[in-house]
């Protein structure tokens, strides 16, 4: 049974830092991506970071240059570090998996087979 399980969200002020994590169990980082989405209240889903297996990593517009996105194999356990805050990046903030052509298309999470729980990300100004 495949489980995610994401943590390290927290209240910050504008300009902090947070690192989240997701941890994968029944699930290995050899294949396909992970991405980093996230909900805020009366807004769509959206996609944050993804990073696949071999490494390449994709980030919205809105977080490039502040947020980076990686991953242990040996731990399967992916990661958002998250920088520069702002108020705008509150929100719940989810962990999922995907593989094949998924991938491609995952700015909106659609297909991704496993989700992890959330984490929510308050920042405030």
């Amino acid at each position: 049974q495949v489980q995610l399980v994401a943590s390290g969200g927290g209240s910050v002020q504008a300009g902090g830092s947070l690192r989240l994590s997701c941890a994968a169990t029944g699930y290995t980082f050899n294949r396909g991506c992970m991405g980093w989405f996230r909900r805020a209240p009366g807004k769509e889903r959206e996609g944050v970071a993804l990073i696949y297996t071999g490494g390449s990593t994709y980030y919205a517009d809105s977080v490039k240059g502040r947020f980076t996105i990686s991953q242990d194999n040996a731990k399967n356990t992916a990661y958002l570090q998250m920088n520069s805050l702002k108020p705008e990046d509150t929100a719940m903030y989810y962990c999922a998996a995907a593989s094949g052509l998924i991938c491609a298309t995952w700015t909106k999470g659609e297909g991704f087979k496993y989700w992890g729980q959330g984490t929510q990300v308050t920042v405030s100004s």
